[in-house]
């Protein structure tokens, strides 16, 4: 295919504004490498890292919001959206929020004040300009009978931690869509527990009015209908879904080769072909989906490069390394 330049080619974003957000998520590098495909083709945008607990109060009380905030410029300047990413999660938290000032771990009510300030103090500051947050991010375990995942969370504050992060995040801006965010959520065994804690959550009144459905899908997994079961599944809880974080990566999780330079055409074909059979699902369902998030913009720049094979490229996405769009892109606008 040859080289299009942008300016000549359909927005993604108004290709589906009748269904739902185009999204993408965003560093500080990529606000500026990638601004002219953001601008382009993209509705919302979600930060990578820069809304993180350990990014925005690494330090108590030292609250640090200037990327944050560059982000939310950016989008206003382009009318995007954007969604927070992520008030309470088990990485990327600092020590100190677990510790005592004297030494040890917290006890439960200090650390449910703390969890609270720092939801108040986040939440209220980006109040009216961010539709939606994920207030809890992978809470859940992956396997065995165990609901959640062991973390310090639960260890200190019990279960409860999750209803009182949304009932915090609901009191400081009333009007954000609230999401419970994970992966693996198409595998059945986890798509049952995702199910089971929203449905508990809701029955407890708890302000939670959508599941993040993060997609970090490959060319074989998971299967279409399977996708399709897990959205009918949550969906009929009466939440709203959101596609966070999604990528097709080029490899199987197990796939440990390290002899690609460059995706063959076999592979970018199946890539296509994939793309095209899940956004089909996508807008047989879009009156549940507020947005698509993909977590990145273009090839050049993928979380998934050197993950889990280090020195592994990975192009995942609609675009290549050079901004141009792949087969994948056509076939989601041509495909509609």
């Amino acid at each position: 295919m040859k080289t299009i330049e942008h300016r000549d080619l359909l927005k993604l974003s108004e290709e589906y504004e009748e269904h739902f957000l185009i999204g993408a998520a965003v560093n500080t590098k990529t606000l500026i490498s990638h601004q002219q495909l953001l601008k382009q083709h993209f509705n919302s945008i979600t930060a990578e890292n820069e809304m993180k607990f350990e990014r925005l109060q690494p330090i108590e009380g030292q609250f640090q919001f200037e990327a944050a905030d560059r982000m939310l410029e950016f989008a206003k300047q382009n009318n995007m959206g954007v969604r927070g990413h992520t008030l309470v999660w088990h990485n990327q938290t600092p020590a100190w929020i677990f510790e005592q000032r004297s030494g040890g771990i917290v006890d439960r009510a200090t650390l449910l004040e703390r969890m609270k300030t720092h939801i108040d103090t986040v939440v209220t500051r980006y109040k009216g300009n961010i539709y939606a947050w994920d207030v809890v991010n992978e809470a859940i375990s992956d396997s065995g009978n165990e609901l959640l995942r062991s973390s310090k969370w639960l260890d200190i504050a019990g279960e409860q931690f999750i209803a009182k992060a949304f009932e915090y995040a609901h009191a400081a801006d009333p009007s954000a869509l609230l999401f419970y965010n994970d992966y693996n959520e198409s595998d059945a065994v986890k798509r049952e527990k995702i199910y089971r804690l929203v449905k508990s959550l809701k029955e407890k009144d708890i302000p939670i009015h959508g599941i993040g459905m993060q997609s970090h899908w490959n060319l074989d997994h998971p299967a279409i209908d399977d996708i399709r079961r897990s959205i009918e599944q949550y969906a009929s809880l009466g939440v709203t879904l959101d596609i966070t974080e999604m990528d097709l990566s080029m490899f199987h999780f197990d796939d440990r080769r390290t002899d690609c330079s460059a995706p063959t055409e076999a592979m970018l074909e199946k890539q296509a072909e994939r793309y095209d059979q899940i956004f089909k699902v996508f807008r047989e369902y879009s009156k549940h989906i507020t947005s698509v998030t993909f977590w990145g913009a273009a090839d050049d720049y993928t979380w998934l490069d050197h993950f889990p094979v280090q020195n592994r490229k990975n192009w995942p996405f609609l675009f290549d390394a050079l901004h141009q769009p792949k087969q994948s892109f056509w076939n989601i606008i041509n495909n509609k």
